[in-house]
């Protein structure tokens, strides 16, 4: 299956106002997603993960590396070709809605780049609050009359109007209460099974992670430590980090937790003056000599699986095989797929819709 996004050996540094160093936000960080995958991007806040998303979409300029989107190729700059093809959900639906703008108006903005005629916008108005199942009466309402939930709804259906191939999902679910987050993560895996879109999925929300992505790659200070399988990753990883990633979760069932030994301790190193070897060196139980002196190259440990450790054999047998994650996933689908009322698809008529747009 052909990649719908390649990327290559990416870096950004933020400048330090007064100071020739900089903020070395992003570290050699390379990755592939394919149409109709997700691919969950993991880490501690401040790790690098949402810069890379805003790199993507074309909101901030990388300092170095490549972006190959389907198949055309870019270099920090976002090419006309690829506008509504690549979209973003932010973390708060409320700070991400213009509180001036009414929700019909907010979900259309998209299509005024593509210059999309009145009549084709109408129709994907009403395709796009259909796809959620957003009330179109709220399309005449202003984003602090919604739930956050709802908010969430009008984000990812401005998102999906320009039938992108590939979405940024930064932190979407973060301010959300569990019943709305259920709701939302279902209705991400539904379009995405019927659209066949590709997700990038940032979040630090690890039980989340595992129940939506089909792969992950785990970041730390800019760089991805380790990527491969989300199942294979989840129940046995390779590198320290994701072990003692893994093992901090505590996921809302009694019977379950991930056992590690694998314990990280000690001060984060700060991106402004980073290791030369391993960034994990000084917290590792793990480290050697080796680890302080080289960074540690990328190492297949199986198919699709790449991971930046000299020990990680040392560190999967550390860690017991364990299905803790899947456990959860599981049990998760089966309280998400019980019979329940589901609300109709929403698809008012050309006249209401067209009230709510006329003048966006």
């Amino acid at each position: 299956m052909s990649q719908i996004l390649t990327v290559e050996n990416l870096y950004k540094h933020f400048p330090i106002a007064g100071s020739a160093k900089v903020v070395q936000a992003i570290n050699n960080v390379s990755f592939s997603i394919h149409p109709g995958e997700t691919l969950g991007l993991v880490g501690e806040s401040g790790s690098g993960k949402t810069t890379v998303g805003r790199i993507i979409v074309g909101l901030i300029e990388a300092s170095a590396g490549n972006i190959r989107f389907d198949p055309q190729r870019r270099e920090g700059s976002r090419q006309g070709s690829t506008t509504g093809k690549i979209q973003l959900v932010f973390q708060e639906p409320n700070e991400s809605l213009d509180p001036r703008m009414k929700i019909g108006t907010t979900i259309a903005e998209p299509l005024q780049a593509l210059k999309v005629e009145l009549s084709e916008r109408l129709r994907r108005i009403r395709e796009a609050i259909g796809l959620v199942r957003l009330d179109p009466a709220l399309l005449d309402a202003y984003p602090t009359e919604l739930s956050a939930g709802q908010q969430q709804r009008v984000g990812i259906a401005r998102a999906m109007i320009t039938h992108p191939e590939l979405v940024v999902l930064d932190e979407p679910t973060s301010a959300l209460d569990p019943t709305a987050r259920a709701e939302i993560i279902d209705l991400l895996k539904r379009i995405q099974a019927e659209r066949n879109t590709a997700y990038l999925f940032i979040s630090h929300d690890l039980s989340t992670v595992r129940f939506i992505s089909h792969r992950v790659a785990v970041m730390y200070l800019g760089m991805i430590v380790e990527q491969g399988d989300a199942e294979t990753l989840f129940n046995r990883p390779h590198h320290p980090y994701s072990s003692g990633l893994l093992s901090s979760v505590l996921l809302p069932h009694p019977d379950l937790a991930m056992e590690s030994s694998v314990s990280l301790k000690g001060e984060i190193p700060s991106p402004i003056n980073l290791p030369q070897g391993c960034f994990l060196a000084s917290r590792c139980p793990f480290v050697i000599n080796r680890c302080r002196a080289t960074m540690p190259p990328a190492e297949s440990v199986g198919p699709g699986h790449l991971v930046h450790c000299y020990r990680h054999e040392e560190v999967a047998g550390a860690t017991p095989a364990s299905a803790t994650f899947a456990s959860f996933a599981a049990e998760a689908e089966r309280i998400l797929a019980r019979p329940r009322e589901q609300p109709a698809r929403f698809i008012p008529s050309r006249t209401e819709v067209h009230h709510y747009v006329r003048t966006a």
